[in-house]
């Protein structure tokens, strides 16, 4: 069965504002997470938030990390840049030295960073330190989409029925879609340029996002060399037990994605730099799928107090928010390793320092 890598999307909705919404809320985003095919280098969470009421500046947020904890990183604002592309069409989410470009709707993309970065550690960003140098980085990164979109709330009636009814449709920020992707790139640290084949996630989203009462969350997926895939999103069960969100999918490499929820995860409970066991595993109507993980890399944001314009916003939303961690790691399913993404949160006095 052939693969739609479109979902039936409209190609439109790839497309970027063209110019500042009238909503000063409303927001335009797309960020990736590419890690290369030897787990030596990776991008964990390049983004940009373009937000209405300070569309001039964009926020920037660019994460290079690598398995010995060297962590290059910047959260910053960045002059925006226009929206027009090559052809004509607003295909250009920019600002400051970062760039992203749609090349072909859900077919192609790309990514490109030239400019400074504070030179960190994951050790240091575990203790909240993240200051040091700043000194030249650069990225490019050509992602061949691989898998179908993933739209929150489609593949399951109670997931829908979150999104729409409870706070966690707020949290996810309005119309959004990930799809993992092929990536072919480099990545240059004061002059020293590394090239890489690897693999990654690409998301989309644009919306009002509201982050009060934001608790936690737990976000796992990657492709691996067969083509099979695996993807999902959760917060973590309330105290009053009360439903949450919790949707995922199982790719085979061939046809559409199959339903999934994530019966183990492994919720953010304490501060690890790497080699931290992230396994998991996933529920679909024909039984359970176990995928080993380990981190590789992480980058951590403790205490969210970085001058940029929506960092400020959220702080003023909710002033203790939680802890989040973004790492690279090594999966194993069935035999067969890849490597791929991890986003997680918790509130701190939920995480365990010892």
């Amino acid at each position: 069965m052939p693969v739609d890598l479109t979902g039936g999307i409209d190609p439109s909705r790839e497309f970027v504002f063209a110019q500042r919404p009238k909503d000063p809320e409303m927001r335009d985003s797309v960020s990736f997470w590419v890690v290369d095919d030897r787990g030596e280098l990776g991008l964990p969470r390049i983004g940009i938030e373009a937000v209405g009421a300070n569309w001039d500046a964009h926020d920037v947020q660019v994460n290079i990390a690598f398995p010995d904890g060297r962590v290059y990183r910047l959260r910053a604002n960045g002059p925006s840049l226009p929206a027009t592309g090559p052809d004509g069409r607003p295909t250009v989410l920019g600002a400051g030295g970062l760039a992203f470009r749609c090349v072909e709707p859900f077919a192609a993309w790309t990514v490109d960073y030239d400019g400074k970065a504070t030179q960190t550690s994951s050790s240091d960003l575990v203790a909240g330190r993240k200051d040091g140098p700043m000194v030249d980085v650069a990225f490019h990164v050509d992602a061949t989409m691989a898998v179908p979109p993933w739209i929150q709330g489609t593949l399951r009636r109670d997931a829908d029925r979150q999104l729409n009814t409870s706070i966690e449709g707020d949290l996810m920020g309005g119309p959004r879609y990930e799809q993992l992707f092929r990536a072919a790139g480099s990545v240059t640290i004061e002059g020293a340029r590394r090239q890489f084949t690897g693999s990654g996630l690409r998301i989309r989203r644009q919306g009002v996002r509201k982050l009060a009462g934001f608790w936690g969350h737990c976000w796992q997926s990657a492709v691996f060399p067969s083509g099979k895939a695996f993807g999902y999103i959760a917060y973590p069960p309330r105290p009053d037990g009360a439903p949450t969100f919790n949707e995922g999918y199982l790719f085979t490499g061939d046809g559409p994605l199959v339903p999934a929820r994530v019966v183990r995860a492994p919720w953010l409970t304490r501060l690890r730099p790497v080699a931290e066991d992230v396994s998991l595993v996933l529920e679909t109507a024909d039984g359970t799928v176990a995928v080993e993980g380990e981190t590789v890399f992480s980058t951590h944001d403790i205490h969210h107090d970085d001058d940029m314009y929506s960092m400020h916003a959220l702080k003023e939303e909710m002033p203790s928010f939680p802890a989040l961690h973004q790492a690279g790691v090594r999966y194993r399913w069935d035999g067969e390793q890849t490597y791929g993404m991890l986003e997680r949160s918790n509130p701190l006095d939920k995480i365990s320092r010892e």
